[in-house]
């Protein structure tokens, strides 16, 4: 077995291969070209994608090539594939600009510049965008039985729900892209999530009619899932994006660093390039001491400088240590936006005013007797400084930036003050 196969074993990364003896060959006799596809769906990918283009990229660092596949064609088609319903299909112009997008996205992780073997990056809309009705049916849509379709997982699921003749076309659509690639580029091997495998070897069963003596493959990875039963990738804020507009690096990085133990070391196999040695030395470290939290201090870290890069992260870092520690004041202004973007905000007028009226304004307190009660007891924090004046006037040396005071009741409600 190959070196990069054992590695993906090693990491989990292997969920079924089509004929894993033959692709283990493949790989060792030399380099290989592989290809997963991404379909706009959104204007971003989210960390749901990061598992196929960090898988890519293992292959890439182990001398293949890569191939990004978007899906501007099969993005207006919409895959059934995990969803219990029709996908609401969005216009052309937003599924080009959002390919465009995740072209851009894909840089990060793929080397488009490599002298010895570069990834590239192809859009099947240049191939089904100029394909028409007659030529698909009579070319490609003849290598297809109904039953065989009706038995794939992607489909049957559906089938009490019920799928349109749209959604149903997308396995016909996604093994012509793989016949393509494989006719136009020699790409031998396509990956994808668990939930693609009936397109994968469909895609495999097209090739096998239309070329003779082929050699090609399927790999799929497992689908990612948490400990506790809830959705990975999902917050009460909604999806974890890789767009930094979208989902600050602060917050990319708190979603990794808040992973559950028991999911901990999967997710260091999965998403990170550390060595064998480091993550079993870091799960040994979850076993002996979880309290020190170093398997998701690693994790964090890695993955923030990943998708985000050196100082996004050590801004994330800052952020959270001022938190922790309540030194405020040392924070920017864009940090006090990026650190506190959920939290309750009040826009006041700019000027001075009195803590207990600013107490009641922003609704932290809910009447002056206990706005006075609370500072008096020493409830309240400027800044991560405790106030006990009851004379207290905000001015401007309690301004970060000259735009924000931070204001904490107690030892975690946290309140965020904005001038107009």
């Amino acid at each position: 077995m190959s070196d990069l196969l054992k590695d993906l074993k090693f990491r989990g990364l292997v969920n079924q291969i089509t004929d894993e003896e033959g692709l283990a060959k493949a790989l060792e006799e030399g380099e290989i070209k592989l290809y997963s596809g991404f379909d706009p769906t959104a204007d971003s990918l989210h960390i749901g994608h990061m598992l196929p283009v960090l898988t890519l990229r293992r292959f890439q660092l182990n001398g293949h090539h890569p191939i990004a596949l978007v899906g501007g064609g099969t993005g207006l088609i919409g895959d059934p594939s995990g969803k219990k319903a029709e996908r609401t299909l969005n216009t052309a112009d937003i599924v080009q600009d959002w390919s465009n997008r995740i072209k851009e996205q894909l840089s990060q992780f793929l080397d488009f510049e490599a002298s010895d073997n570069p990834a590239i990056i192809v859009n099947n809309y240049d191939w089904i965008g100029s394909l028409d009705v007659i030529s698909f049916l009579r070319d490609v849509g003849k290598n297809f039985g109904i039953n065989y379709m009706l038995a794939k997982d992607s489909v049957q699921s559906r089938i009490e729900s019920g799928i349109s003749f749209t959604e149903f076309s997308y396995m016909i659509l996604q093994s012509f892209d793989f016949l393509k690639l494989y006719q136009n580029n020699g790409c031998k091997l396509q990956i994808g999530g668990s939930d693609q495998w009936g397109n994968i070897t469909a895609g495999l069963e097209l090739i096998r009619k239309s070329e003779e003596n082929s050699k090609a493959y399927g790999l799929t990875i497992p689908l990612v899932t948490k400990a506790d039963g809830t959705k990975f990738g999902k917050t009460e804020g909604g999806a974890i994006w890789l767009d930094a507009e979208k989902t600050s690096p602060y917050e990319f990085y708190q979603f990794w660093i808040n992973t559950d133990d028991r999911d901990v070391v999967k997710y260091l196999k999965f998403f990170t390039f550390l060595s064998h040695e480091e993550i079993e030395e870091l799960e040994g470290e979850v076993a002996s001491a979880p309290e020190k939290r170093l398997a998701q201090k690693a994790l964090a870290e890695e993955v923030t400088k990943l998708v985000h890069g050196e100082a996004a992260l050590q801004q994330a870092i800052k952020i959270s240590a001022a938190l922790f520690s309540g030194e405020i004041k040392d924070l920017t202004g864009n940090e006090i936006l990026e650190g506190f973007k959920d939290v309750p905000t009040t826009e006041v007028t700019e000027g001075e005013i009195g803590l207990i009226d600013l107490l009641i304004q922003a609704k932290i307190a809910p009447s002056k007797r206990q706005a006075r009660e609370d500072i008096t007891n020493g409830a309240i924090y400027i800044n991560g400084e405790r106030i006990q004046d009851l004379e207290k006037i905000i001015s401007s040396d309690d301004k970060i930036d000259g735009k924000f005071t931070v204001i904490r009741r107690g030892k975690k409600k946290y309140f965020l003050i904005k001038y107009m």
